[in-house]
């Protein structure tokens, strides 16, 4: 035995050991740091992170030498580490009686073996991999300097195993490809990064609410956030001034269409502010200050109608279906109120839509829109072309519906309680109530009542 020898052994196998960890350490620092983060060091001037930024220009590249220094550090390893270890184990075991040297050789081998796959996994592998992934930005800086080194070194080496690479799996109709081309997240995935960092405290409730509002804006048309029709305050050009004054002391809106005999016929828009400013408000020609009126389909998406909003400063507009019948009238806030929540002014008398009676018991505002009450009830309702709870009723009915009118949706019912203007204002929702609970509110039968008398 050359104690020399096997004293360099220990420390070159110790280096391997700490030569793969820093291998594993900078591949897993470098997938998982964010380039924002990066960009955020570069700028606030940190040591190293101008060459963390360039390896994660060039993933694809640095990923290749971590892998190259990875295999090269375990394999001379285990060239390295097992035989060192192997010869510093047959003293201690031929002092045991162990002689044979077929068995000696195999039992210190085993051992070996044994210590190194250890020592390699947990503190060249494991060890680092978990660092990296807690403090990837710390890691991905400080492993920067010398991976990028090693990477200028070895960069021939590189070039031919990915030609090799490439030119294998060509054959098989795949194309090599690049790890630095990232792949957008899909919207899902998005609002899953959202619940996560929620959960961790990283965006409020209120932020991942507004966020996913967003997502869902544009997705939406103007007929589902739109101010029905029958709901729509007008003011009729051909009636007195003294009408115009009760309407608005009565609905108290800023702008009002102004109509020629019906919503049908809508000839501008009346912003009460105009009149404040009329040089004589007791004696106003409607016609002289009323704006135009802009009229959009249905079917136009909310954001392009905000983008109008912004470019003509007009903040009502009249919506018309496909025969040219007027649907409703849509505001500002009809259009922000999907991305920020409802938004009452100091007029505004709102009531929530859906207002707990009693247990498992609901009242329900019609208008309420479909999707909420799905989401609020957890049903999964049918593909009837509908965007309020009325309108789905009306729907599974077949007819206007009336008052004391029951409809099964699934496990929920639902009563129809009061109607307006052949709409289903008011709405009872009844969940199914657990099984105790069913049977503790249950008549009981005829044996029960009869057990119940034996035992009085």
């Amino acid at each position: 035995m050359d104690p020399w020898r096997d004293s360099a052994g220990l420390l070159v196998a110790a280096f391997l050991i700490g030569l793969n960890g820093f291998f594993v350490a900078a591949e897993f620092a470098l997938v998982r740091v964010r380039r924002s983060q990066l960009d955020e060091m570069v700028e606030r001037g940190e040591p190293f992170a101008d060459s963390a930024q360039w390896l994660v220009e060039h993933l694809d590249s640095a990923l290749s030498a971590t892998q190259l220094g990875i295999t090269i550090a375990s394999l001379a390893l285990g060239w390295i580490g097992e035989p060192t270890i192997a010869r510093l184990l047959r003293m201690p075991l031929e002092s045991l009686g162990l002689t044979n040297e077929t068995f000696l050789h195999g039992v210190s081998f085993t051992i070996a073996f044994t210590i190194i796959t250890a020592l390699h996994v947990v503190i060249g592998e494991l060890a680092p991999k978990t660092l990296a992934i807690r403090s990837p930005e710390s890691l991905a800086r400080w492993c920067a300097l010398p991976l990028r080194a090693f990477w200028l070194a070895s960069y021939p080496v590189l070039v031919v195993l990915n030609a090799t690479t490439a030119a294998f799996l060509k054959p098989f109709g795949v194309e090599a490809v690049s790890e630095n081309d990232e792949t957008p997240h899909s919207e899902r995935e998005i609002r899953a990064l959202l619940t996560v960092a929620r959960e961790h405290g990283e965006v409020t409730g209120a932020e991942r609410e507004l966020i996913e509002g967003v997502f869902e804006f544009d997705d939406l048309i103007c007929r589902k956030v739109m101010v029905p029709r029958v709901d729509v305050a007008f003011f009729d050009i051909n009636e007195s001034y003294e009408s115009l004054l009760a309407l608005i002391r009565h609905t108290k809106h800023t702008r009002y269409p102004v109509c020629d005999g019906s919503l049908d016929n809508v000839v501008g828009v009346l912003h009460v502010k105009d009149i404040m400013l009329a040089t004589d408000p007791n004696v106003v020609d409607l016609r002289t200050i009323m704006r135009p009126p802009r009229f959009v389909p249905e079917t136009l998406s909310v954001s392009k109608l905000l983008r109008q909003f912004q470019a003509t400063h007009q903040l009502l507009a009249v919506v018309v279906d496909e025969y040219g019948t007027t649907s409703g009238i849509v505001t500002l806030e009809n259009v922000l109120e999907p991305i920020v929540g409802p938004v009452a002014d100091e007029f505004d008398i709102e009531t929530p839509e859906i207002v707990p009676e009693s247990r498992g018991s609901f009242l329900v505002d019609g208008r309420a829109s479909i999707e909420s009450v799905m989401e609020r009830f957890n049903l999964e309702l049918g593909d009837e072309e509908a965007d309020t709870l009325s309108g789905y009723l009306m729907a599974r009915l077949g007819h206007v519906p009336e008052e004391g009118d029951v409809i099964e949706l699934g496990a929920v019912k639902a009563e129809v309680l009061e109607v307006r203007k052949s709409r289903a204002e008011r709405i009872r929702v009844t969940l199914p109530l657990p099984d105790k609970e069913q049977d503790t509110n249950r008549e009981p039968d005829d044996d029960e009542q009869e057990k119940e008398r034996a035992a009085d």
